[in-house]
């Protein structure tokens, strides 16, 4: 028997991986966290399979339905939202299974930031305006963060970051961003990407604050926060289709051997 950690995408049913959809439609046992995937992901699950909703349930009541499974001899598909390898609790459940003997894989999904970046027609890495980009988040009533992780140092970078879990902490953000970014630097909020009634709010970092208060927005928003997120700025086309630039797969030209 084993456990399949499916990454569901951030929503839109459509953005799951064929190996996900897949693993879900073979599997006897159907675990999935209903506060951010929909039912209509799961809804290929087989007629007769036993489909929990694990948003009110503890990290001990699903490993008994785990375990549950186990004896009978039944599959597992775990839906997480995103990508199980961010922010997706996953660490803490295989630390279990490894101690109960039980197998497990893991199917990757669509992560937020790149649904999100694909539904605003951007790109987040432009050619000497930002080449890097930050997954993170902030302590509220979470856990702490490490040292050298708040935004405080991770600001001094000055790469885009996109900010998980945090849409109640904007104004620490500003606080925290503003001594390096600048108080007019872009920031999009990004509202249950992915869902039917997604939303996405262009502000800056002086104004985010009411921007959400506005809409009120108070929960499953992820923040970007750069100079990269207004690419009508002039920047530089890159180095991978340029006529001079060559590489193994496209050597330099003999011209005279062309006339």
């Amino acid at each position: 028997m084993t456990v399949h950690f499916i990454g569901a995408g951030p929503g839109d049913p459509e953005l799951i991986t064929v190996r996900g959809l897949r693993l879900i439609e073979s599997c006897q046992v159907c675990l999935y966290a209903g506060s951010l995937v929909p039912e209509a992901v799961v809804a290929s699950a087989p007629a007769d399979a036993r489909v929990i909703d694990t948003a009110s349930l503890t990290l001990d009541e699903i490993l008994a339905e785990i375990t549950a499974a186990h004896d009978k001899g039944m599959d597992v598909a775990r839906v997480h939202s995103g990508d199980p390898s961010l922010y997706g609790a996953i660490a803490e459940q295989i630390r279990r299974l490894k101690v109960l003997g039980i197998d497990y894989d893991i199917t990757p999904g669509v992560s937020a930031y790149a649904a999100a970046a694909a539904a605003l027609g951007i790109e987040l890495t432009i050619p000497e305006v930002s080449q890097s980009l930050i997954l993170t988040r902030t302590a509220m009533k979470s856990s702490a963060m490490p040292k050298g992780e708040e935004l405080t140092s991770l600001g001094r970078t000055g790469a885009t970051l996109a900010i998980h879990l945090s849409v109640r902490n904007l104004r620490q953000i500003e606080r925290d961003l503003t001594p390096f970014y600048g108080a007019e630097c872009p920031v999009i909020i990004a509202y249950r990407v992915g869902w039917p009634d997604e939303a996405y709010i262009h502000t800056d970092l002086a104004h985010m604050h009411k921007a959400a208060q506005a809409q009120k927005i108070t929960r499953t928003a992820l923040i970007f926060v750069g100079k990269s997120l207004v690419q009508d700025i002039d920047f530089r086309d890159s180095a991978l289709y340029d006529a001079d630039h060559v590489h193994v797969l496209r050597p330099k030209k003999d011209n005279a051997k062309q006339k």
